[in-house]
């Protein structure tokens, strides 16, 4: 349906305005644009240099950092898969299933495997890293 505009110098006709969503899901459209932020983000090369710096990482530090690669690989995972990066580049499908392998194994209980454990998810996440920026999904910071 369009009707005539009442502005003064404006005789095109206007269409009603359809909304995509009820207004509760664009409510929670709204909230989940709020709380996005963008993927450039310097803590990845923070996480992954107190992993995989000749620094041994003392045990609470180990609990810290796999928990904070967790979340990272979680979120490059995401990327890669809503991206379809994961359809387009077979070593990018490779890394990412090497990545929800690594992420959900529990941390060993003997410091050192932990340890390792960790310096395996952060190389994962580096070669992920890379693989994402070279198919262009990602880029790097200024």
């Amino acid at each position: 349906m369009t009707a005539p505009a009442t502005s003064p110098g404006w005789a095109h006709p206007v269409r009603a305005a359809e909304l995509p969503f009820a207004p509760e899901r664009l409510r929670w459209v709204l909230a989940k644009v709020q709380k996005w932020q963008p993927y450039v983000d310097g803590s990845v090369l923070d996480g992954l240099s107190a992993v995989l710096d000749d620094y041994t990482p003392d045990e609470d530090e180990v609990d810290v950092n796999a928990m904070r690669l967790r979340g990272h690989l979680m979120r490059l995972v995401n990327l890669a898969v809503t991206a379809k990066v994961v359809e387009q580049d077979a070593r990018v499908d490779r890394v990412v299933d090497r990545a929800r392998t690594v992420r959900s194994e529990e941390l060993p209980g003997d410091h050192m495997k932990a340890v390792g454990h960790v310096r395996q998810m952060a190389w994962t996440l580096d070669e992920l890293l890379e693989l994402l920026l070279e198919n262009q999904c990602i880029k790097e910071a200024p």
